[in-house]
């Protein structure tokens, strides 16, 4: 879709613009709390299965990947202090507009998981979440805002993740594919803004 891929450079390169002044002051934080790369770079699965490095701030210890999992589940001590406060806010997904830009990304659609994860898609889903680009928000990143305080209580959280969580992605995922229109796109990027803001009040939940 031309519209949606023009919409999606109008709307990065705005945001990164507006953005840029606090990109700096997150940066410095960053490094002053704990040793390290400023960005996270990591592998995700892109449109048609292709491969690429998706940026992030870095919210976690620089060697976290060697010393865990590849989910976060509550108040893992990999997190640092920084990364608490830009997970919560969700700051730390800023720099893939730069993914956005370089049109590995959208601004909406299915968030890119890594391949391990994608593997278990089945096949039918998996062609059709994957027919699109990823993107940086969608009604599951909504809906599963607290994933990680969810992970947190859960006796196995990988098993939970796989057997629980991420079917119901799959099915956001799909439903996505399906209705998309910039008009969505926009009612997505809107709600999830709102979600955003009301984080200090658990009690007001969005529903799509």
């Amino acid at each position: 879709m031309i519209a949606k891929r023009v919409f999606d450079l109008f709307f990065s390169l705005t945001g990164l613009l507006l953005l840029l002044p606090i990109f700096l002051p997150i940066a410095c934080w960053i490094r002053l709390d704990s040793p390290g790369p400023v960005y996270f770079r990591q592998v995700r699965v892109g449109q048609f299965g292709k491969l690429f490095r998706i940026f992030k701030f870095r919210t976690m210890c620089a060697d976290a990947e060697s010393r865990g999992e590849q989910i976060t589940a509550g108040n893992d001590d990999r997190i640092t202090r920084a990364g608490r406060f830009l997970r919560r806010y969700k700051l730390d997904e800023l720099p893939q507009l730069l993914n956005v830009v370089k049109g590995e990304m959208s601004l909406v659609g299915p968030r890119p998981e890594v391949p391990r994860y994608v593997k278990l898609y089945p096949e039918e889903i998996g062609r059709k979440v994957l027919s699109i680009r990823p993107g940086i928000t969608d009604f599951a990143s909504i809906l599963y805002k607290d994933e990680s305080a969810l992970l947190a209580g859960a006796a196995d959280p990988e098993s939970t993740y796989v057997n629980v969580i991420l079917p119901e992605k799959l099915k956001h995922y799909v439903r996505y594919v399906s209705e998309r229109t910039l008009w969505l796109d926009l009612k997505i990027i809107l709600l999830t803004l709102m979600e955003i803001i009301r984080r200090g009040n658990p009690g007001n939940r969005i529903k799509p």
